[in-house]
This record gives structure tokens, sequence and C-alpha cells, in this order.
């Protein structure tokens, strides 16, 4: 059985914006005259130089009640590991280990944001989801929500997800204000993805348990993802350290 999501995973409307080709798109606006473009996806720069992070869909296994179920307003969400499921269910994710570390910013005064809450998600070593997936369905692992430190870091611990067909190895997440907003699925500040390099992907690739994973690397690339193509995921791009062994810790700044 494929147990991958389908080529079409994490599309719909921001996919089809997407296929007009944002860069291009943003060329013909700007040389018509026009000062901005509502929705659009690419990240703009402040006058302190820190750039908000993307805007991008948050696909359609978000799990924040948007698309199906809601995992956001269970016991249990506010976490920092987030390798097993909470409350009745009972699974655990296994994989090579990964610490993701955002830093969450205000662009426009370059400074952190205390209290912030980022909701992560993503899928798992076979390409699962969680709450969504054949198989993964009675689950809520690689799902969490936690609060931002006076630095303004949020910090999980995962493993490293799967590729599958279709996109780019990556991770969701979205900001809000406070874990209020977050635990009651108020407004969202920001959705974003984090991409994670080739390289690293191709390492855990090559370890058991992530079947299919390094052919589906080798048939897409950040250039020609749907997601993080039109600027080649500069601003959402992981600085990845670590190996296998010890495993492996992301960072990525998100200003909003």
């Amino acid at each position: 059985m494929n147990r991958h999501p389908p080529p079409n995973h994490d599309r719909g409307l921001s996919y089809d914006l997407a296929t007009l080709h944002r860069r291009r798109f943003l060329g013909l606006v700007a040389g018509a005259g026009l000062i901005a473009v509502a929705g659009c996806s690419s990240p703009s720069t402040t006058s302190t130089g820190v750039d908000e992070i993307p805007q991008e869909t948050g696909g359609p296994f978000p799990g924040d009640g948007s698309n199906g179920p809601n995992v956001l307003n269970q016991s249990g969400i506010v976490r920092s590991d987030i390798t097993k499921s909470f409350g009745t269910a009972s699974g655990q994710a296994n994989g090579v280990p990964l610490s993701v570390e955002l830093t969450v910013l205000d662009a426009g005064k370059d400074s952190p944001l205390e209290g912030a809450a980022i909701y992560l998600w993503h899928c798992d070593a076979q390409g699962r989801y969680s709450l969504y997936s054949d198989g993964a369905t009675d689950e809520n692992y690689l799902r969490g929500v936690h609060a931002a430190d006076a630095t303004g870091k949020v910090t999980f611990t995962t493993i490293f997800p799967a590729a599958y067909q279709g996109r780019w190895p990556h991770i969701h997440f979205e900001v809000y204000s406070s874990l209020d907003d977050a635990t009651k699925a108020g407004r969202i500040t920001r959705t974003s993805q984090l991409a994670l390099p080739k390289d690293v992907c191709s390492t855990v690739y090559d370890t058991d348990g992530y079947d299919g994973s390094a052919q589906n690397l080798s048939r897409t690339s950040l250039e020609d993802d749907n997601v993080f193509g039109d600027d080649d995921g500069v601003h959402q791009l992981a600085a990845v350290t670590g190996d296998v062994d010890q495993g492996y810790i992301a960072t990525l700044t998100v200003g909003v």
C-alpha cells in the first residue's frame, strides 16, 4: 500500500496562485506601477534587515479545525516533545532525532516576541500525517504548541520528516500571538513552512525506516517545489547541524 500522500498534497488555492509563477507575477505587477499585492507569499524586507517569513499554505492536514479535526483545543497539545501521541492515543513516531529551534522576531522592530506561540506539525518517517493518513488517524503525534522564551526561541523535539511524492521535505507551522490564542484556535499571525537542506535529507533517507524518501527526494527540488520555488526557499531553508547517530538541530529565524 502506498502510504505517501498523493502528488497534489498541499495544493489548493495557495498552489493555484503559486502556479502563476509568483516571481513573474510580481514583476508584471511592479511594471504596472502597483505598490502591493494582497495574498502574495513573497517576503517583505524591513528597514532593520529582518525579513518577514513568507506566508504559505497550511496544506490539507493542519489539524487546527480549518480542515476537519482540531487538535489545538485538546489537553496535552502544549508541549515541546512531539514524538509521542497524547491523551487517549498511544502511538510514537520513530525516526532520526531532530530538534527544531525557531526564533520568532518582530520584523518591524527586530526584537524577540516573547510569549508568541507556535503550532508545529509534520509527517512521520513514512510520510503519514497523524489525524488524517491511513494507519495514523487515531494518533496525534508530531503536533504540538509551545511558547517563545525571552529571546523569542521556541524548541520542539521531534523526528526528521519523510520526503513524499510531489513535495520538498518540509515542516509546517503557525504563529499565534499567545498560547491562549493558539489553544483556542484563534487568529493566526502567520502560516509558513520550514525547508530542510538536501545534503542532510540525503543522509537521513539512507537510513532504515525512510523507505521511498530517497527516490521522492530525487524527483523534486527547492526550485520546482510549489511552495518554496518562488525564491528557492531562501527565507525558509533551515540551518541544520548534527548527524544521524546523535540527531540533528534545525534552526530558523521567523520574522512576523
